[in-house]
C-alpha cells in the first residue's frame, strides 16, 4: 500500500512539473494571432518565461527539438488578453449595490473576492489588467498585485489605480443626512496644494496610474456634471507626468470630456455624451477611448430589459450610436468592459458587443491585445506574440476572427511561461 501510494504520488509530481515548471515547450495550433494578423500553421517556442521564437518550426534552432511539444489542435493561439477596465474589488450590482459593497462589506471580505475574481480573470484568458480603482478597498489592490507577482496566488499582471481622486462632495454613496459623514468609494482632493499631495501619495502608496472623475452624477437634479476644472485637471496631469505616470478620466458628459481631453489625460473611461466634436478632439489629442459596453448592457438587464426579447433601452441605443460615431472619426479604442458591474471571467462580453456594435472580430482582438498594450505603455513586455517578450500566451478552441463568442472557448493559459490551464 505505501509503495503504491509513493507511485502515485511520485506520479503526480511528475505530472504536476510536466505541465507547471517545464521551461521550453514548442506550442503546435492551428493559427497564431500575433497582435495584428492571423497566421496558419505557424509554431511559438518558449523558453522560461519569454517567447523565443515564431513562425516554422522547421525554421527555429535546433535546440527545439528539447523542448516539450504542446499540440493544441483545433485552437488558436493569441497573446494574453489586456482587460482594460477592471474593478477586481466589487462584484456584480445584481449580488449586491454599490453603496452596499462600500459600506457594509469588510475590506478583509472584499479583498477574499478580489483573489477569486483574479484567478477566474487570468483562467478566461487575460492575463493583465487596468484595475482602475478599488472603490473604498483603499490600496488593497497594491497588495493584490503583490501577491499575484511573488506567486503567492494566480491571477493577471496588475496595473493598478489605488484609490482614484474625486471632487469634494461629487462621489458617493450618498443620500445620508448632512451632518453624518460616510466612506467614500474614491479620494476627495481639490486646488492646488490638495491635487499635488493626494497624486503625490497614491502614487508613493504604489499607483501605477491616476484615475480621475472629470463627472458625476451630483448636478441639482441628480444629473451628471463636471466635477474639476481644466486646470485641476492638467495640474493633476503634470504631477502624475513628471513621475512618468498616465492619468485616465471617468467622463461622461461632453464637457467633462472635453476638459480632460485639452488637459492631457491618456483615456476616456465611458464617453457616453460623446459628440462629433469630442471625437474629433480625441482623434486630434490622440486620446483613447474605453467604451465599457458591457456595463451598461449589464446595468439594462439588472433594471429589468430582457435582452433579445424587449425593445432595446434608449440608454442602450444612445450607447450604439456614440460607439458608431467614435469608430467613424478614427477615434482608439480600448478593449476594457468595467468588469466587476458583471462577473469576473466574463471579461469577453466586452469584445462581443464591440463586433455587435459595429467593430470587426480581428479589429477587436488587435484592441485586446497589442492595441492596449500600446496604449498602456506595456508593448515591449506584453500584448503580442513575437519574440523577446514575455510569454503571455491563451488557446481558445475554434477562431475568434471568425466568431468572436469563440474567445469564451478559453482552454489553455499561459502566464510568464508557466501553464495555468490545460484542456
Amino acid at each position: 500500500m505505501i509503495a503504491r501510494f509513493c507511485f502515485w504520488l511520485a506520479a503526480g509530481l511528475l505530472t504536476f512539473t510536466s505541465l507547471h515548471a517545464q521551461s521550453s515547450y514548442l506550442l503546435r495550433p492551428d493559427r497564431v494571432f500575433d497582435g495584428e494578423s492571423m497566421h496558419e500553421n505557424w509554431s511559438v517556442w518558449v523558453k522560461g518565461e519569454r517567447i523565443v521564437a515564431v513562425g516554422n518550426a522547421t525554421d527555429f534552432p535546433a535546440e527545439v527539438s528539447q523542448a516539450e511539444v504542446v499540440v493544441l489542435a483545433g485552437m488558436t493561439l493569441l497573446p494574453g488578453l489586456i482587460e482594460g477596465h477592471s474593478h477586481l474589488f466589487l462584484h456584480p450590482y445584481n449580488e449586491t449595490p454599490w453603496d452596499d459593497q462600500v459600506l457594509k462589506e469588510s475590506r478583509a471580505y472584499r479583498t477574499a473576492r478580489a483573489v477569486k475574481h483574479a484567478e477566474l480573470t487570468l483562467l478566461a484568458g487575460f492575463t493583465t489588467v487596468r484595475d482602475l480603482g478599488t472603490e473604498g478597498a483603499e490600496y488593497d489592490d497594491v497588495g493584490l498585485k503583490k501577491a499575484i507577482n511573488e506567486g503567492i496566488i494566480p491571477g493577471p499582471r496588475m496595473i493598478v489605480a489605488t484609490r482614484a481622486l474625486v471632487a469634494t462632495g461629487s462621489y458617493g454613496p450618498t443620500g445620508f443626512g448632512a451632518d453624518v459623514a460616510v466612506p467614500q468609494g474614491a479620494e476627495e482632493a481639490d486646488g492646488h496644494d490638495g491635487l499635488i499631495r493626494a497624486v503625490r501619495t497614491q502614487i508613493g502608496k504604489g499607483a501605477d496610474l491616476i484615475k480621475i472623475y472629470a463627472d458625476y452624477r451630483w448636478g441639482p437634479s441628480g444629473e451628471t456634471r463636471p466635477t474639476y476644472s481644466e486646470d485641476e485637471i492638467r495640474l493633476i496631469v503634470e504631477t502624475a507626468r513628471s513621475s512618468g505616470r498616465p492619468v485616465v478620466a471617468h467622463a461622461s458628459t461632453a464637457e467633462g470630456m472635453r476638459r480632460a481631453i485639452q488637459a492631457g489625460v491618456e483615456t476616456i473611461e465611458h464617453g457616453n455624451g460623446g459628440t462629433l466634436e469630442i471625437w474629433k478632439l480625441m482623434k486630434d489629442k490622440n486620446v483613447a477611448l474605453c467604451p465599457t459596453l458591457a456595463a451598461g448592457d449589464a446595468i439594462s438587464q439588472y433594471r429589468g430589459w430582457k435582452k433579445g426579447q424587449d425593445p432595446e433601452p434608449e440608454r442602450i441605443t444612445q450607447k450604439k450610436n456614440n460607439f458608431k460615431q467614435a469608430l467613424s472619426a478614427g477615434v482608439t479604442m480600448v478593449m476594457g468592459g468595467d468588469v466587476g458591474v458583471y462577473a469576473h471571467g466574463t471579461n469577453a462580453r466586452e469584445m462581443e458587443l464591440m463586433v455587435e456594435y459595429g467593430m470587426k472580430p480581428l479589429d477587436v482582438l488587435k484592441a485586446a491585445t497589442s492595441g492596449n498594450a500600446r496604449i498602456f505603455h506595456q508593448e515591449q513586455q506584453i500584448g503580442s506574440v513575437k519574440s523577446g517578450l514575455l510569454a503571455d500566451l491563451v488557446a481558445v478552441r475554434g477562431n475568434p476572427a471568425a466568431v468572436i463568442q469563440d474567445l469564451q472557448k478559453v482552454a489553455w493559459v499561459m502566464k510568464g511561461g508557466k501553464i495555468y490551464k490545460t484542456p
